[in-house]
């Protein structure tokens, strides 16, 4: 890369982009420019090699040909995705300033940083895989780990006592972004995992970690999560949330809260036996002849990616247990009728996720209106179960017939993409339902509901 300290000698467009670039350093900087965007220097000869794209110079800047490489627009999440799978963190550039009035180069800025362990994209994601941040945090006194799944507001942490235990957890987990502190002296346990960050030392500073929790879980300690004396836990965890913190650029309204998980709580494997039972991957790494595929036959991704979380942290807990097996025996009469109803449901959670980092899109709105259609079918199915277990669950699952009402009244039947293809919102008669006055709280309070009685009912923590 060209150095930032002689931007005189460039082009006013091209000292923009170095700006812009060194606030960056370490990720792709698409830069856009007209309906492409575009990679220069260092950037572009990496991008050209992992998207297999052309690589050009264009003109010249500090007496220097500059090579360049782009994608259009339109075909970015195509290039995004491929470039999430390899690891790799894109920094999207977009113009704000208005073309017709501004003087040199139009105003830009950094709206979105995508990286593999923070996309709620469904175009991004595996729908029925667990998309995980994680962090890793290591001195005399043992490991911290924490993780989060952004697209649901999942956050946990453990403190696993060993290196053996570690390397358990991270097959467990798996990872699809790592940070860990520069001084992380276990290299081996990580070097070969994709998406590696190095993370200064000072973002694992307990002190700072323990302020950044309580500032978003709006408490004055962390005693009644069960974390305060967590203290390599809670480094790990510091140092995750001021990366999501960071790369989100919005407030998180969807995570609530944090879970220790310890290792009294579910069944022990570690590393070699996890990988030799196959459950979610083939010894030949594929997910095919696995015990998870041939135990789901889940209706929605969100069970899906609940079952392989089950499957590899099967609990201990005979209460979680006896509850499971009873609401088992208790919907076996009613599986025909139910599940046609919960496929209809969707992937709310991950819905949910996107309303409250403020990523949604038309057609998740129209989705989340046709899931909430479906819950006064489930809950007439459920009334007559006379399991207790049951009839918990069922007593925490509402109905929110506003906010259904507001969707179909607000948005059209069969919605764009994008808003930016217009017709989304439909004719309406009143203008208080153009308001939005229920929107600032409504992703937190539905999403609330719905993980309360997931977590607490069905032992969902897992």
């Amino acid at each position: 890369m060209t150095s930032t300290d002689k931007l005189d000698s460039h082009t006013p467009m091209m000292q923009q982009y170095l700006r812009l670039k060194a606030q960056h350093p370490e990720i792709l900087l698409f830069y856009r420019m007209g309906d492409f965007y575009e990679l220069f220097y260092d950037d572009a000869k990496r991008a050209s090699q992992l998207l297999d794209i052309s690589l050009t110079k264009r003109g010249a800047s500090a007496g220097e040909p500059i090579p360049m490489a782009g994608v259009p627009h339109h075909a970015i999440e195509n290039y995004l995705a491929k470039l999430v799978q390899l690891g790799e963190s894109v920094a999207i550039c977009e113009q704000i300033g208005d073309p017709a009035t501004s003087k040199g180069p139009v105003e830009r800025k950094v709206v979105r940083i995508v990286t593999p362990g923070t996309i709620t994209d469904e175009a991004l994601l595996q729908e029925r895989q667990d998309n995980l941040l994680a962090a890793i945090w290591q001195d005399a006194r043992g490991f911290g780990y924490a993780t989060l799944d952004i697209s649901s507001g999942r956050f946990r942490v453990a403190e696993p006592e060993d290196i053996e235990t570690m390397a358990a957890e991270l097959q467990r987990t798996n990872p699809a972004e790592l940070l860990y502190p520069e001084t992380f002296e276990h290299m081996a346990l990580i070097e070969k995992r994709h998406g590696l960050r190095r993370r200064p030392l000072w973002e694992f500073e307990p002190e700072t970690a323990r302020q950044q929790l309580n500032l978003q879980f709006g408490t004055r300690d962390l005693t009644g999560f069960g974390v305060e004396q967590a203290h390599q836990a809670l480094r790990a965890a510091g140092c995750l949330l001021q990366y999501v913190k960071d790369t989100q650029r919005t407030a998180l309204p969807h995570i609530r809260g944090i879970t220790m998980e310890r290792q009294q709580d579910g069944i022990i494997m570690d590393a070699a036996t996890r990988r030799n039972l196959e459950l979610t991957q083939s010894l030949s790494g594929g997910s095919e002849n696995t015990l998870a595929a041939i135990l789901d036959c889940t209706a929605t991704a969100m069970g899906s990616r609940m079952l392989k979380r089950w499957l590899h942290m099967p609990t201990r807990d005979i209460k979680v247990l006896n509850n499971r097996q009873q609401a088992i025996g208790a919907l076996q009469d009613l599986y025909a009728d139910l599940q046609p109803s919960l496929r209809q449901v969707g992937d709310l959670e991950r819905i949910l996720a996107r309303l409250a980092l403020r990523t949604a899109r038309p057609r998740d709105l129209a989705r989340m209106r046709h899931a909430f259609q479906q819950l006064p079918d489930i809950h007439a199915l459920l009334q007559g179960v006379e399991t207790p277990h049951v009839q918990h669950l069922l007593s925490q699952v509402g109905q929110f017939n506003e906010l259904q009402d507001l969707l179909e009244r607000a948005v059209v039947e069969a919605p764009p993409v994008l808003v930016r293809d217009g017709g989304v919102i439909a004719p309406v008669t009143t203008a208080s339902w153009m308001s939005g006055a229920h929107w600032p709280t409504a992703p937190a309070t539905i999403s609330t509901g719905w993980r309360s009685a997931n977590a607490k009912s069905w032992g969902w923590t897992r």
